[in-house]
């Protein structure tokens, strides 16, 4: 039998980790071990997570290491063949991992695999069926705020949404960088589509299940973009850019550099007019350049898929 451990990590989750949980410990399969690493939170979740350490592995950081850094922790303490990555948000149906196995552990190119999310506010509607990629080196959640019966057939995806991800240990340790699964250069957000897209250059498949069902809670949800905090709208804002210095090469952008400059320009007046304190991300980029480069040297090296393998997923 297959082992499989599922990764938290919680950041002042005190509203939603005991529903997280109770989804966890209700699955249909046979769950090895599961880790919660909290970040720092000072705000009782570390209280209610203690009331599951009979089940419950708490790894307690004294800062905050972020989505990437958090669970790196966690899959460097497990051995399992599979790691479910969960957000502290999220609501797994009991079947959510038994769905996903049946479609992973047949195909040796597949590395990972989602269900379908649905917004837990709203159940009739979809959070994310998997990710997709524009021109513009965009990404955004397949499905998001369609009907929740769409979308019912099984296939192959771009990547998996990092809310309730599920990675095969084997494409884990294939495309880690330097022992970092997910590149702790980029803190939190679009981690995930990074990933999507290392795995893609090297070989690996991702799959989309309708069966698996799972309800995300999403943050910030008042006050939009404006809610978020600077230090998070700079992540999400030049996460993006770290991502494509990796993984992008030259010739393939070319091929889209009408959509890749109008979005540029776009963002650039956007950043210049509405949000100018955006553009002191690019500090943080230029100090971690040498790294990043190093990182992208690492992945050319190691990539085995075609430009049409790759290419066909970048949409308009």
């Amino acid at each position: 039998m297959k082992t499989v451990s599922i990764h938290i990590v919680t950041f002042n989750s005190v509203d939603y980790i005991n529903d997280c949980l109770v989804g966890v410990f209700r699955q249909t399969y046979p769950i090895e071990q599961v880790i919660v690493v909290d970040n720092a939170s000072n705000d009782g979740t570390i209280e209610i997570v203690s009331k599951w350490s009979d089940k419950v592995h708490l790894v307690q950081n004294s800062v905050n290491n972020g989505f990437a850094g958090g669970h790196n922790q966690a899959i460097r303490q497990t051995e399992t063949d599979y790691c479910l990555i969960l957000n502290p948000d999220v609501v797994l149906e009991p079947g959510y991992i038994q769905n996903l196995l049946r479609v992973i552990v047949d195909n040796p190119l597949a590395g990972s695999a989602t269900g379908k999310l649905l917004f837990k506010a709203n159940p009739t509607l979809i959070d994310s069926t998997g990710l997709i990629i524009n021109r513009a080196r965009r990404a955004f959640d397949r499905g998001a705020h369609q009907p929740s019966d769409t979308y019912q057939q099984a296939e192959e995806v771009f990547g998996v949404s990092g809310a309730a991800a599920f990675y095969s240990r084997d494409m884990i340790d294939d495309i880690s960088v330097n022992g970092e699964f997910f590149d702790e250069d980029f803190f939190a957000y679009k981690e995930d589509v990074d990933v999507a897209w290392r795995a893609q250059l090297l070989g690996w498949k991702a799959y989309f299940e309708p069966s698996a069902i799972a309800f995300h809670e999403r943050g910030w949800k008042e006050g939009g973009r404006s809610a978020k905090p600077l230090f998070v709208r700079r992540l999400s804002y030049i996460n993006r850019y770290k991502m494509m210095l990796k993984n992008d090469r030259f010739s393939d952008a070319v091929k889209h550099f009408i959509p890749l400059l109008g979005y540029e320009l776009l963002s650039l007046g956007y950043a210049l007019v509405r949000e100018p304190k955006l553009l002191g991300a690019w500090l943080d980029f230029i100090r971690k350049l040498p790294e990043l480069r190093a990182k992208r040297s690492i992945i050319q090296k190691k990539r085995k898929a075609s430009i049409h393998e790759v290419n066909k997923w970048f949409g308009k």
